[in-house]
């Protein structure tokens, strides 16, 4: 038997986040994957709000609940259509960056995905604070 999902229920803690992180600019999409009992009040919230929103089966007991920006739901739903490890390097690359991990991470991960040999930085290259010297500006003699 499943966990009722209450206002407080760790879920809506976590929704409620990602609300506001959308509302704040901070990130076009948000994904969470939960049992269908707890989705039910996220998906209500949703459709009272008029928040884009596209429901996708993880599993037989779990769903995907992908919100936000309508043009970025309606990307994901394009192509969010088996399992989420079935998704292309490229597919899972959107996902990824709509999603707002880091870019440099998901970049690589594209790579990896893809089979590319991932070249390292050159290590002769001086970290940023070296590159640059500092000048004093002349002080003024007090009379």
């Amino acid at each position: 038997m499943g966990r009722r999902a209450d206002l407080s229920s760790p879920e809506l803690q976590i929704f409620n986040h990602h609300l506001y992180e959308l509302s704040k600019g901070m990130r076009p999409l948000a994904l969470m994957t939960m049992t269908l009992e707890a989705a039910s009040p996220v998906i209500a919230r949703l459709q009272s709000r008029g928040i884009a929103h596209h429901i996708h089966e993880a599993c037989p007991d779990r769903v995907n609940v992908v919100f936000g920006s309508r043009l970025a739901v309606q990307a994901v739903s394009s192509f969010m259509v088996g399992p989420l490890c079935g998704l292309s390097a490229e597919h899972d690359f959107m996902l990824g960056v709509l999603l707002g991990y880091d870019r440099e991470m998901q970049c690589l991960r594209f790579l990896e995905r893809r089979g590319d040999v991932v070249r390292p930085e050159p290590a002769s290259i001086p970290p940023l604070a070296q590159t640059f010297t500092l000048v004093e500006e002349p002080r003024s003699l007090a009379l």
